[in-house]
Formats: structure tokens, C-alpha cells, sequence
């Protein structure tokens, strides 16, 4: 911390004594400059300890000698008595009471360089303890950035160093890590990241200074520190160091999820030929699992930006023995927990979906087809979602006479309905939930607001009652079908 005026006059061996404005006492010193010029403000720079012995200085020369000093930015003024003067003109001690500029008066026996010498030790000792903690800051902000840490741990870091908080934002302004605390400050700095296009940007946000600062990578980010007081010079060179660090972290994660989304779409080739032992060997390899069969593939449709935001939403979110993406054609192709998948895809906006009937996993290619065509449906239909059997049941439907198909439907539920009159179940309710579930007993019951285990004995039912297997994927299909004549 940089000597102040007040921590100077602490120092009794000077023997200072305040004289005026003792209330700018907090003011630190840049400097000790000795003169006896009654206009230097051509030799500084602001933030100075001027001394002088007032040789060229009297009642009538003195305020205006003040008001030069406090244009020129001095911190304050030691003025040497028992040489030109027994005592500080009295119009120069009111003058800079009235501007508020210290005055400090120094005793016959201080020489002035005993005072250049403690404002010289104090700045040199500031000067290496900022030296030790911008060392120290980069060095744990390096520690985490080639650690486990990341982008979030370097930006964590550095909001602990700078004692602020910190943001890490995108291209378009949105976060991608922040400190705790930083996110509700993200809008408030839209207007300001608009405006920046390259290199630093000061402004204010609440009762916080904001340093705007563009990183340096291909793809525009922008790092944000919030701090109560304006950065100093370590605190400065740490956030320098911040950039470089999460622009080198930044571009080498650009190019692994680029290799990594490469290998994605090699795989769904893969499957996509049949190679399913080759492509299921490999997943397990690099994520540790793979999806449990049956599959029910999902494909997405829609502008590649809004295809690629879907692919960034997934590699931060899906796990790989959960749920396997990636890309086959203009189509982002999904397989496992669909769910999640669907979900991302209708936050974005501008995609559209279509999920296949439960697939085996030496099936995918059919999986693949039937999602694709469902995608398409959904895209001309411009609804979010599709699944094939509803639009293959609807394209069966209209090939079929209207009176046979009621027929079919009427014959294959009406065990089900009897049942339900008589008021032991819900069958056909239950049925309908379970088929648009995909037989994912979890999510049926929790849809349905029952166990698991009062759905299965309720499909068990639909079973005995009707004598069909409803294991067989043909089967499904008939009840799917007969469902829609019906209106479920």
C-alpha cells in the first residue's frame, strides 16, 4: 500500500506537524519533489510531496502559489520554517485550508532529504510487495488454468485475487462462467460490451468499477472484473495475465470439441453402416458406457448456428453413458436420454425434432431413417417435435378405409374400455401414456401420478386382456395405431 500523508507525519523522528486540510491526510504520495519555483507545474505530474522554503513566497504571492498546486494535482505541501521564514505565511495556511491541499510544516533540524528518504523506502517496499503479488496471482491463476480448474477455476481465482467479482462472456454477451455474485450483472453491462470491439473498456456498474476486456482468440469473448476500488498496478498485470491464460485455455478447448465433435459424427457414421460393434467399443473407451438399448433416436433439424448452439448446450451438459450425440448430415442426431436432448433443442428456438420408434442397437439404421423422417414432418409441420409413429400412423391412416380402421380400433380396445367402465383401471389412459413414453416405465408413472409397479400391472392387464405381446415392437405399433383412430 502506497504511503499516505497521515502514515508520513506518524513518523515522529521527522517531527511534521499538520498546518491545514488535515482531512486530505488519507491522500497517498507518488513522490517527494523539492523546490523553490513558484510555478512548478510544468515539472509534475500530480500526486506529489512538494517541498519548498518558501524563499520566493509572502503574504501576497502565497494564495496564489496554492491554487497552482492544486491544479497541478500535488498530494500536499511541506513547507521547511527556520530558514526563509520563522513561520508559514498565515495567508498560504488559510488559502490551503479553504482548497483543502495538506499543508505540512517541517522543523528546522528535518532535513528535506530525511523525507525523500522515507517516501523513497515506502515506495520501494510497495513497489516489491506488488511485485510479490502480481508473482504470486499469476501463479495460481497459471497452477489452475493447467489444472482441473479451467475457465471456471481461473475465473474464480481471479475474482478471490482481485477481491471482486468476474465474468466470462461470449460472442453474443452471454455468461460462460462466472464468479459467485457475478451473473446479475451481466445485463446491466450489455449496452457497455455492445460498444466494446477490441481492447479495454471502463465503466460502472452499481457501486462497482468494471474493467471490460476483450480476449484475444478467434472466437470474440470478453472477460468483466468488478471491484470497489479502481485496480491498482498488480491487480492490473494479474488481470492481463487472466486474459492470456483463459484465451489460451479457451482456443485449446475450441479445437478439442471441434476434434471431439468430429469423432461424434464418425461414430454415427459408423452405426449409421452397421458398424455397431466398432462404434459401441469406442464409445465405451472414451465415456466410459454407452446409452442402454432399446434406443429411441432423436434427430434435430433446423439452421446450423442454431444446430451448433444445441451441440455447445449438450458438451456441457450430457453425460456419455447417458445419452451419445452428434452429427449425421444436417441433422444433430441423439440416442439414450432424448429427453434431455429434446429439452436443450426447444430452449434454443428454430429447431425441430423427430424421435423413432425404440430401436435395437443393430437397428439404428432404421432408428436413424425413421427419426430423420419424423424431423422433416415436424420441420414442415413447424412443431417441435415428432414422433415417427404418429406420422407414419398418420400416413397408414390416410391409405386405409376410414370405416375398417374404426373397426380395427374398436376390436382391439374394447376389452380395454369394458374394463374401464366397470371402474378397476385406466387402461387405456395408461396405455397411451406408456406408448407415448416409449415403455420408460419411470417416466409414465411419474407422468400418470402412479408406481411403477401399478403401471406394469396394469400393461400386464392390457395383455391378458387383449392376448398381445406387448414386447413385440409391431404390436406397439397396431395399439399405437388403433389409439389414433380411436382419439386416444
Amino acid at each position: 500500500m502506497a504511503l499516505t500523508l497521515a502514515a508520513l507525519v506518524a513518523e515522529r523522528p521527522l517531527g511534521l506537524r499538520v498546518r491545514a486540510a488535515e482531512a486530505g491526510l488519507g491522500r497517498a504520495i507518488g513522490w517527494v519533489h523539492p523546490t523553490e519555483l513558484t510555478d512548478p507545474q510544468a515539472f509534475l505530474e500530480g500526486g506529489e510531496l512538494l517541498l519548498t522554503t518558501g524563499l520566493s513566497l509572502d503574504e501576497t504571492t502565497s494564495p496564489g502559489y496554492i491554487r497552482r498546486l492544486v491544479d497541478a494535482g500535488v498530494a500536499g505541501l511541506g513547507f521547511g520554517v527556520g530558514l526563509s521564514h520563522e513561520s508559514i505565511p498565515r495567508s498560504l495556511v488559510d488559502t490551503a485550508e479553504e482548497v483543502g491541499l495538506p499543508v505540512l510544516e517541517v522543523p528546522r533540524k528535518t532535513p528535506f532529504i530525511a523525507i525523500t528518504r522515507a517516501v523513497s523506502r515506502a515506495v520501494a517496499a510497495d513497489e516489491y510487495a506488488s511485485l510479490v503479488r502480481t508473482g504470486k496471482g499469476q501463479q495460481e491463476l497459471t497452477r489452475t488454468a493447467v489444472g482441473k480448474g479451467g475457465p471456471g477455476g481461473v475465473v474464480r481465482k481471479l475474482a478471490k485475487l482481485v477481491d471482486g467479482w468476474v465474468l466470462l462472456l461470449d460472442s453474443s454477451g452471454a455468461v460462460i462462467e462466472a464468479s459467485p455474485s457475478a451473473r446479475p450483472f451481466a445485463d446491466e453491462l450489455q449496452d457497455d460490451f455492445a460498444r466494446l470491439r477490441a481492447g479495454t473498456l471502463v465503466t460502472v456498474a452499481g457501486e462497482y468499477e468494471v474493467v471490460l476486456q476483450t480476449l484475444d482468440t478467434r472466437a470474440r469473448g470478453v472477460l468483466a472484473v468488478g471491484t470497489h476500488e479502481p485496480l491498482d498496478a498488480a491487480g492490473q498485470h494479474i488481470v492481463n495475465t487472466a486474459v492470456s491464460l483463459l484465451s489460451l485455455v479457451l482456443e485449446q478447448n475450441r479445437e478439442h470439441v471441434g476434434a471431439l465433435r468430429r469423432l461424434r459424427s464418425g461414430l454415427c457414421d459408423l452405426l449409421a453402416a452397421g458398424q455397431t460393434e466398432l462404434a459401441t467399443r469406442t464409445m465405451k473407451s472414451l465415456w466410459g458406457g454407452v446409452p442402454e438399448a432399446p434406443w429411441s433416436v432423436l434427430a434435430v433439424a433446423g439452421p446450423a448456428s442454431a444446430r451448433r448452439s444445441l451441440a455447445d448446450a449438450l458438451d456441457a451438459e450430457v453425460a456419455g453413458d447417458k445419452v451419445f450425440f452428434g452429427e449425421s448430415g444436417a441433422f444433430v442426431v441423439a440416442l439414450g436420454d432424448v429427453e434431455t436432448v429434446a429439452r436443450q433443442a426447444s430452449r434454443i428456438g428454430g429447431l425441430h425434432a423427430g424421435l423413432s420408434d425404440p430401436v435395437s442397437t443393430v437397428d439404428f439404421p432404421a432408428g436413424l431413417r425413421q427419426a430423420k423422417q419424423a424431423a422433416e414432418a415436424a420441420k414442415a409441420e413447424r412443431s417441435p417435435l415428432v414422433r415417427f409413429a404418429e406420422h407414419a400412423g398418420r400416413g397408414f391412416l390416410e391409405m386405409v378405409d376410414s370405416q375398417a380402421a374404426q373397426a380395427f380400433s374398436d376390436s382391439l380396445l374394447a376389452p380395454l374400455r369394458h374394463h374401464d367402465e366397470t371402474g378397476r383401471g385406466e387402461l387405456v389412459v395408461s396405455l397411451t401414456c406408456w406408448l407415448e413414453h416409449h415403455g420408460h416405465w419411470d417416466l409414465a408413472s411419474a407422468r400418470l401420478g402412479v408406481h411403477r409397479h401399478t403401471l406394469r400391472n396394469r400393461m400386464r392387464k392390457v395383455a391378458e386382456l387383449t392376448g398381445r405381446d406387448l414386447d413385440s415392437p409391431g404390436v406397439r405399433a397396431e395399439f399405437w395405431l388403433a389409439l389414433q383412430v380411436s382419439g386416444g
